[in-house]
């Protein structure tokens, strides 16, 4: 992997986490107030994701390259999109919490497709921890989505 390669593979995971931590902020703006452990667990999530985006873009710097300091055009309009659903359907926290997993499922996309590469042995231990972290916020906020719809079944 040449050194262009893997500085555009780490800004690309530089946008989708901050992709994240703006999802989840929005998410955090959006849950009902009945339920302020879930604003606290988004805004705890957000803060994970900016951390994550800071130690990325101190590698991108350390292989001498320009971190990106945006989220991805996708994300925006992702954001956009939860914003719209929340208004349309009440701040419903069910579909608040499918548009975060939705988000979610992009940055799993995003770790997987970087991990397939061929990544220098020090980056590559960063990035699996980066998405170990990815993956336990997905299952976290399914988790929380499930316990939502079997509140609303019952």
């Amino acid at each position: 992997m040449t050194n262009d390669h893997l500085i555009s593979t780490l800004n690309d995971l530089i946008q989708i986490s901050k992709d994240g931590e703006k999802g989840f902020l929005t998410c955090a703006e959006d849950a009902e107030e009945r339920y302020a452990n879930y604003k606290e667990m988004f805004r705890a999530r957000a803060t994970e994701c900016a951390q994550t985006v800071l130690d990325l873009q101190d590698l991108v710097h350390r292989l001498g390259g320009e971190p990106a300091n945006h989220s991805t055009f996708g994300g925006t309009l992702h954001r956009q999109w939860v914003n719209l659903k929340s208004a349309v359907t009440g701040r419903d926290d069910e579909a608040i919490l499918n548009e975060c997993e939705r988000g979610e499922d992009a940055a799993v996309h995003a770790y997987r497709k970087a991990l397939s590469q061929d990544l220098p042995n020090d980056v590559r231990l960063i990035v699996e921890r980066q998405y170990q972290g990815v993956l336990a916020n997905h299952d976290k906020v399914r988790g929380l989505r499930n316990q939502v719809r079997a509140r609303k079944a019952a």
